[in-house]
């Protein structure tokens, strides 16, 4: 049985404070970009003295990923966001990091025309070594 509204999917345990706080981790990087770098930045120039030298820099790179952390609405998008590629993978059996990868080139797709309409076609290739 396959649920096709995001409301009634059921997230196990693991899902909800495992998998979507991962999710949330890693937009919340992405979203504060600037302060990860220039954390980043300090760290390398300071050597062993960055627990001294970047206190302003951690500070700032810690808020923007707490707002992102504690905001409700960015759980609930990230929730959305896990749920579609949840379905999508149930429809498809492709995780979503591999869904942008090409074709391996060993299938061939062939279009074929049939009166007035196209048709694809796939054909594997075999190939003895």
């Amino acid at each position: 049985m396959e649920a096709t509204n995001t409301e009634d999917v059921h997230l196990r345990h693991v899902e909800k404070d495992v998998l979507i706080p991962k999710m949330m981790r890693e937009k919340a990087k992405e979203l504060c970009a600037d302060k990860v770098e220039a954390f980043t930045s300090c760290c390398k120039d300071s050597g062993i003295l960055m627990a001294f030298k970047c206190r302003k820099e951690n500070s700032a790179l810690k808020d923007c990923l707490m707002h992102h952390y504690q905001n409700p609405g960015f759980f609930e998008e990230c929730k959305q966001q896990y749920i579609q590629e949840k379905l999508e993978y149930e429809k498809t059996g492709i995780p979503a990091k591999h869904r942008g990868q090409k074709l391996p080139a060993s299938i061939i797709w062939c279009v074929a025309f049939e009166g007035s309409s196209l048709t694809l076609s796939q054909h594997a290739v075999i190939t003895r070594g």
